[in-house]
């Protein structure tokens, strides 16, 4: 999957993943009222709109980015209704060809991490009948508990052709507080970033590995450091925008093939429509803002690389 989503970058000119992170107060009023007169202000309400808004803004971006990343934290919050709504998500971006990064964060004891891989990029099997609950080919987690956690889902990955993005310095401010440790003569986040390249290398593509890098966008020269640590290593990375990461700072997180790194933004494209630099588009052109953000993220990205 790795190669499919190098493929669709090239192909578009785009290392680019929208996040699909609703809130209520992102959701434009004609869209909650619809929802709202059909199903009540109710959870199920909430998940019929969101998946409305969702649908509306993928429609408008998925032939100008490679790829989208839900967080599923968002749609947890409203219960099995939020998850449906989830699961909806997925799979209309899937049917539109879009790459798709769940992001779960899981991490866990090893029978409960094959679990989650299974449930969250593999099939089940009932008794000799196979079933996908989720449609990702690619989930986030979290390495925290060590090798043992992560293999069940390398083996997934394996045998489904998938991958994982591993958290190794993440874009929030308090993210220092444990992987900026010294432990001997390194960072903790060196410590994990080294252990990702090593994993990475049991599941190689065809340039970089199916195992990357959850790399946040506000810690520029820490990406430029990880980038010679994690040569073959796909970096997803949070933080441009909305939370201070700059378009010049970006640079840091690519290769010289100028591939390595996909940036994310999420409230910047979906909520575009709410910023004063985007007060042309009405709310019920909500969508058509989500991708004037998407092409000014394009250029401002290919302007600073």
């Amino acid at each position: 999957m790795m190669n499919q989503l190098i493929d669709k970058i090239k192909k578009q000119n785009s290392p680019i993943v929208v996040g699909l992170d609703p809130k209520l107060n992102f959701v434009p009023s004609f869209i909650k009222e619809k929802a709202f007169k059909a199903y009540g202000k109710t959870n199920e309400g909430v998940a019929e709109a969101f998946y409305q808004f969702n649908k509306d803004i993928i429609d408008h971006i998925y032939d100008e980015v490679p790829a989208v990343k839900p967080q599923i934290a968002m749609y947890e919050q409203y219960g099995i209704e939020g998850i449906i709504a989830y699961q909806k998500t997925v799979n209309y971006a899937k049917e539109k060809g879009l790459v798709v990064i769940g992001d779960i964060k899981r991490g866990d004891i090893s029978s409960t991490a094959e679990a989650y891989a299974i449930g969250h990029l593999g099939q089940s099997n009932i008794e000799g009948n196979k079933e996908r609950a989720f449609k990702n080919d690619f989930i986030t987690i979290n390495p925290y508990m060590g090798y043992d956690t992560i293999k069940p889902f390398l083996d997934v990955c394996k045998e489904e052709s998938k991958g994982l993005f591993i958290l190794v310095k993440t874009s929030n401010p308090s993210s220092g507080d444990f992987q900026d440790l010294k432990v001997g003569d390194n960072y903790l986040y060196e410590q994990v970033a080294m252990k990702v390249d090593e994993w990475g290398r049991e599941h190689m593509g065809q340039d970089y590995s199916y195992v990357g890098a959850v790399v946040g966008a506000t810690y520029p020269e820490v990406g430029k450091k990880l980038r010679k640590l994690m040569p073959k290593t796909y970096f997803l990375v949070p933080g441009y925008g909305a939370q201070g990461g700059k378009a010049e700072d970006m640079a840091n997180y690519f290769n010289e093939d100028g591939l390595g790194a996909i940036i994310n933004s999420s409230r910047g494209v979906i909520a575009a429509y709410q910023k004063d630099s985007y007060q042309q588009f009405k709310e019920e052109d909500f969508a058509l803002a989500s991708r004037q953000a998407v092409l000014d993220m394009k250029k401002d990205l290919s302007n600073a690389l």
